[in-house]
Protein backbone atom coordinates (compact mmCIF):
# COMPACT_ATOMS: atom_id res chain seq x y z
CA UNK A 1 0.00 0.00 0.00
CA UNK A 2 1.29 3.55 -1.00
CA UNK A 3 2.64 4.93 2.28
CA UNK A 4 0.79 8.55 3.37
CA UNK A 5 2.92 11.39 4.89
CA UNK A 6 0.90 13.15 8.02
CA UNK A 7 1.95 16.73 8.11
CA UNK A 8 1.97 18.96 11.55
CA UNK A 9 2.92 22.54 10.94
CA UNK A 10 6.51 22.07 9.37
CA UNK A 11 7.25 18.44 10.81
CA UNK A 12 6.28 15.53 8.23
CA UNK A 13 6.21 12.16 9.93
CA UNK A 14 6.80 9.64 7.19
CA UNK A 15 7.98 5.97 7.51
CA UNK A 16 10.17 6.75 4.16
CA UNK A 17 11.46 10.12 5.86
CA UNK A 18 13.80 11.00 8.58
CA UNK A 19 12.77 10.16 12.08
CA UNK A 20 10.45 12.81 14.07
CA UNK A 21 10.71 12.20 17.88
CA UNK A 22 7.81 12.87 20.33
CA UNK A 23 9.20 13.53 23.62
CA UNK A 24 8.18 14.75 27.25
CA UNK A 25 7.68 13.31 30.64
CA UNK A 26 4.94 10.70 31.75
CA UNK A 27 3.03 13.51 33.28
CA UNK A 28 2.88 17.13 33.79
CA UNK A 29 4.03 17.60 37.62
CA UNK A 30 4.38 21.44 37.91
CA UNK A 31 4.13 24.13 35.26
CA UNK A 32 7.83 24.88 36.39
CA UNK A 33 9.12 21.84 36.42
CA UNK A 34 7.89 21.28 32.85
CA UNK A 35 8.81 24.20 30.89
CA UNK A 36 11.80 23.62 32.39
CA UNK A 37 12.01 19.54 30.90
CA UNK A 38 10.53 21.15 27.45
CA UNK A 39 13.09 24.04 27.47
CA UNK A 40 16.05 21.35 27.81
CA UNK A 41 14.57 19.18 25.13
CA UNK A 42 14.41 21.66 22.57
CA UNK A 43 17.97 22.48 23.27
CA UNK A 44 18.86 18.88 22.95
CA UNK A 45 17.04 18.41 19.63
CA UNK A 46 18.54 21.70 17.77
CA UNK A 47 21.62 21.06 18.67
CA UNK A 48 20.97 17.81 16.60
CA UNK A 49 18.80 19.51 14.31
CA UNK A 50 16.68 16.56 14.44
CA UNK A 51 12.62 17.37 14.39
CA UNK A 52 10.58 16.76 17.37
CA UNK A 53 7.19 17.28 18.95
CA UNK A 54 6.30 17.99 23.02
CA UNK A 55 4.48 15.52 24.86
CA UNK A 56 2.14 16.72 27.29
CA UNK A 57 -0.29 15.29 29.80
CA UNK A 58 -2.61 16.54 31.77
CA UNK A 59 -4.00 13.68 33.76
CA UNK A 60 -2.86 10.25 34.10
CA UNK A 61 -6.50 8.11 34.43
CA UNK A 62 -5.11 4.87 33.92
CA UNK A 63 -2.85 4.64 37.16
CA UNK A 64 -2.63 2.14 39.32
CA UNK A 65 -3.45 2.89 42.43
CA UNK A 66 -6.11 5.88 43.66
CA UNK A 67 -3.64 7.75 45.53
CA UNK A 68 -1.35 8.35 42.72
CA UNK A 69 -0.64 11.17 41.45
CA UNK A 70 -2.81 11.94 38.24
CA UNK A 71 -1.76 15.52 37.13
CA UNK A 72 -2.49 18.92 37.39
CA UNK A 73 -5.81 18.83 35.54
CA UNK A 74 -6.99 20.21 32.15
CA UNK A 75 -8.39 23.42 33.54
CA UNK A 76 -5.25 24.11 34.80
CA UNK A 77 -2.53 22.47 32.11
CA UNK A 78 -4.82 23.89 28.58
CA UNK A 79 -3.76 27.45 29.32
CA UNK A 80 -0.84 27.17 30.49
CA UNK A 81 -0.23 25.06 27.27
CA UNK A 82 -0.96 27.90 24.96
CA UNK A 83 1.30 29.55 26.40
CA UNK A 84 4.04 27.71 26.59
CA UNK A 85 3.56 26.66 23.12
CA UNK A 86 3.46 29.87 21.83
CA UNK A 87 6.63 31.03 23.78
CA UNK A 88 8.97 28.38 22.53
CA UNK A 89 7.71 27.74 19.06
CA UNK A 90 7.12 23.90 19.92
CA UNK A 91 4.72 21.46 18.36
CA UNK A 92 2.27 20.07 20.91
CA UNK A 93 0.95 16.38 21.60
CA UNK A 94 -1.59 16.30 23.94
CA UNK A 95 -3.56 12.88 25.50
CA UNK A 96 -7.21 12.72 26.09
CA UNK A 97 -9.16 10.63 27.24
CA UNK A 98 -13.02 11.32 27.05
CA UNK A 99 -14.55 12.27 24.04
CA UNK A 100 -15.74 15.93 25.70
CA UNK A 101 -12.02 16.63 26.08
CA UNK A 102 -10.79 16.23 22.40
CA UNK A 103 -12.22 19.62 20.82
CA UNK A 104 -10.86 21.73 24.22
CA UNK A 105 -7.47 20.01 24.18
CA UNK A 106 -7.22 21.04 20.35
CA UNK A 107 -7.02 24.55 21.28
CA UNK A 108 -3.78 23.56 22.49
CA UNK A 109 -2.77 20.83 20.70
CA UNK A 110 -0.95 19.75 17.30
CA UNK A 111 -1.55 16.16 17.61
CA UNK A 112 -3.87 14.17 19.98
CA UNK A 113 -3.62 11.11 21.45
CA UNK A 114 -5.53 8.23 22.84
CA UNK A 115 -4.14 6.19 25.26
CA UNK A 116 -3.35 2.69 24.36
CA UNK A 117 -6.12 1.11 27.11
CA UNK A 118 -8.51 3.55 25.53
CA UNK A 119 -7.86 2.80 21.67
CA UNK A 120 -11.17 0.42 21.15
CA UNK A 121 -13.12 3.49 21.99
CA UNK A 122 -15.04 4.19 19.12
CA UNK A 123 -16.53 7.66 20.28
CA UNK A 124 -12.95 8.60 21.64
CA UNK A 125 -11.60 7.97 18.16
CA UNK A 126 -14.62 9.96 16.68
CA UNK A 127 -14.48 13.02 18.51
CA UNK A 128 -10.60 13.14 18.08
CA UNK A 129 -10.42 12.94 14.53
CA UNK A 130 -13.95 15.35 14.59
CA UNK A 131 -11.27 18.32 15.58
CA UNK A 132 -9.37 17.83 12.37
CA UNK A 133 -5.95 17.57 13.96
CA UNK A 134 -3.26 14.62 13.61
CA UNK A 135 -4.65 11.90 15.76
CA UNK A 136 -1.79 9.50 16.95
CA UNK A 137 -3.65 6.20 18.91
CA UNK A 138 -1.17 4.03 20.45
CA UNK A 139 -2.47 0.25 19.58
CA UNK A 140 -3.71 -1.22 22.76
CA UNK A 141 -1.56 -3.93 25.08
CA UNK A 142 -4.32 -6.41 24.46
CA UNK A 143 -4.31 -5.96 20.75
CA UNK A 144 -3.06 -7.76 17.21
CA UNK A 145 -1.17 -5.61 15.46
CA UNK A 146 -3.85 -6.99 12.31
CA UNK A 147 -6.65 -5.99 14.61
CA UNK A 148 -5.02 -2.41 14.75
CA UNK A 149 -6.92 -1.86 11.23
CA UNK A 150 -10.16 -1.33 12.79
CA UNK A 151 -8.94 1.81 14.75
CA UNK A 152 -7.71 3.00 11.29
CA UNK A 153 -11.49 2.12 9.65
CA UNK A 154 -12.90 4.43 12.41
CA UNK A 155 -10.71 7.37 11.91
CA UNK A 156 -11.35 7.51 8.31
CA UNK A 157 -14.64 6.90 8.53
CA UNK A 158 -14.97 10.21 9.91
CA UNK A 159 -13.29 11.80 6.85
CA UNK A 160 -9.86 12.05 8.50
CA UNK A 161 -6.95 10.59 6.86
CA UNK A 162 -4.38 12.33 9.76
CA UNK A 163 -3.01 8.80 11.04
CA UNK A 164 -0.25 7.53 13.13
CA UNK A 165 -0.64 4.49 15.01
CA UNK A 166 1.96 3.60 18.05
CA UNK A 167 3.54 0.31 19.17
CA UNK A 168 4.09 -0.29 22.69
CA UNK A 169 4.62 -3.90 23.85
CA UNK A 170 1.97 -6.45 23.79
CA UNK A 171 0.67 -7.97 27.66
CA UNK A 172 3.00 -10.89 28.32
CA UNK A 173 1.77 -12.82 31.00
CA UNK A 174 1.55 -11.03 34.32
CA UNK A 175 3.04 -7.61 34.91
CA UNK A 176 5.05 -7.91 31.76
CA UNK A 177 5.27 -6.64 28.60
CA UNK A 178 7.01 -7.98 24.60
CA UNK A 179 7.30 -6.33 21.52
CA UNK A 180 6.77 -8.29 18.41
CA UNK A 181 8.67 -6.26 15.90
CA UNK A 182 6.64 -7.80 12.95
CA UNK A 183 3.59 -5.30 14.54
CA UNK A 184 5.62 -2.20 12.71
CA UNK A 185 5.94 -4.29 9.79
CA UNK A 186 2.12 -5.11 9.67
CA UNK A 187 1.25 -1.69 10.79
CA UNK A 188 2.97 -0.09 8.19
CA UNK A 189 0.50 -2.12 5.71
CA UNK A 190 -2.28 0.08 6.70
CA UNK A 191 -0.62 3.34 4.84
CA UNK A 192 -0.25 5.61 7.57
CA UNK A 193 3.13 6.38 9.81
CA UNK A 194 4.21 4.39 12.40
CA UNK A 195 5.80 5.50 15.90
CA UNK A 196 7.34 2.93 18.23
CA UNK A 197 7.37 4.05 21.72
CA UNK A 198 10.51 2.47 23.66
CA UNK A 199 9.92 3.95 26.94
CA UNK A 200 6.00 2.11 27.99
CA UNK A 201 7.28 -1.45 26.01
CA UNK A 202 9.71 -1.64 28.73
CA UNK A 203 7.10 -1.37 31.34
CA UNK A 204 6.18 -3.74 33.60
CA UNK A 205 2.50 -2.69 34.45
CA UNK A 206 1.50 -3.31 38.07
CA UNK A 207 5.12 -4.74 38.69
CA UNK A 208 5.77 -2.68 42.13
CA UNK A 209 2.23 -3.49 43.25
CA UNK A 210 0.59 -0.19 43.72
CA UNK A 211 2.45 0.94 40.81
CA UNK A 212 4.42 0.29 37.38
CA UNK A 213 7.95 -0.39 37.53
CA UNK A 214 10.10 -1.16 34.67
CA UNK A 215 13.38 -1.36 32.99
CA UNK A 216 14.74 1.27 31.11
CA UNK A 217 17.86 -0.14 30.07
CA UNK A 218 16.22 -2.14 27.83
CA UNK A 219 14.38 1.49 25.80
CA UNK A 220 17.52 1.75 23.50
CA UNK A 221 17.72 -1.30 22.21
CA UNK A 222 14.23 -1.65 21.40
CA UNK A 223 14.54 1.42 19.75
CA UNK A 224 16.99 0.30 17.50
CA UNK A 225 15.65 -2.61 16.63
CA UNK A 226 12.58 -0.70 15.38
CA UNK A 227 14.51 2.47 14.00
CA UNK A 228 15.93 -0.11 11.40
CA UNK A 229 12.67 -1.42 10.29
CA UNK A 230 12.21 2.26 8.79
CA UNK A 231 9.39 3.98 10.52
CA UNK A 232 8.29 7.68 10.59
CA UNK A 233 9.25 8.45 14.78
CA UNK A 234 10.59 7.39 18.44
CA UNK A 235 8.04 8.16 21.46
CA UNK A 236 9.88 8.29 24.54
CA UNK A 237 9.08 9.75 28.08
CA UNK A 238 12.26 11.18 29.74
CA UNK A 239 12.69 13.09 33.26
CA UNK A 240 15.57 14.77 34.75
CA UNK A 241 15.53 12.25 37.91
CA UNK A 242 13.41 9.26 36.73
CA UNK A 243 13.80 7.79 40.89
CA UNK A 244 11.98 10.98 41.97
CA UNK A 245 9.25 10.93 38.51
CA UNK A 246 5.58 10.82 39.78
CA UNK A 247 4.43 8.37 37.27
CA UNK A 248 6.31 6.16 35.23
CA UNK A 249 9.72 6.85 36.60
CA UNK A 250 11.46 3.62 36.07
CA UNK A 251 10.97 2.97 32.71
CA UNK A 252 11.51 6.86 31.80
CA UNK A 253 15.00 7.73 30.14
CA UNK A 254 17.21 9.94 32.54
CA UNK A 255 17.40 13.43 30.33
CA UNK A 256 21.10 13.54 30.44
CA UNK A 257 21.11 10.38 27.97
CA UNK A 258 18.59 12.13 25.35
CA UNK A 259 21.38 13.49 23.32
CA UNK A 260 23.33 10.15 23.64
CA UNK A 261 20.07 8.19 22.47
CA UNK A 262 18.69 10.25 19.62
CA UNK A 263 22.22 10.52 17.83
CA UNK A 264 22.61 6.86 18.49
CA UNK A 265 18.89 6.25 17.11
CA UNK A 266 19.41 8.77 13.95
CA UNK A 267 22.82 6.96 13.03
CA UNK A 268 20.58 3.69 12.91
CA UNK A 269 18.12 5.59 10.90
CA UNK A 270 20.71 6.80 8.35
CA UNK A 271 21.54 2.98 7.71
CA UNK A 272 17.91 2.09 7.59
CA UNK A 273 17.59 4.46 4.60
CA UNK A 274 20.38 3.25 2.87
CA UNK A 275 19.60 -0.74 2.50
Amino acid sequence: MKQKEVKVKNLIFSNSKALTYIAGPCVIETEASYERLARDLKGIFSSLKTPFVLKASFDKANRTSYKAFRGIGMRAALPFLKSLKKRLGLTLLIDVHEPAQALEAAEAADILQVPAFLCRQTDLLYACADTGLVVNVKKGQFLSPWEAENIVKKLESRGTRRIMLTERGNSFGYSNLVVDMRSLEVMKGFGYPVIFDCTHSVQRPGGLGRSTGGDARFALPLAKAAAILKIAGIFFETHPHPARALSDGPNSLKLKDVKRVVSALNRVDSLAMEI
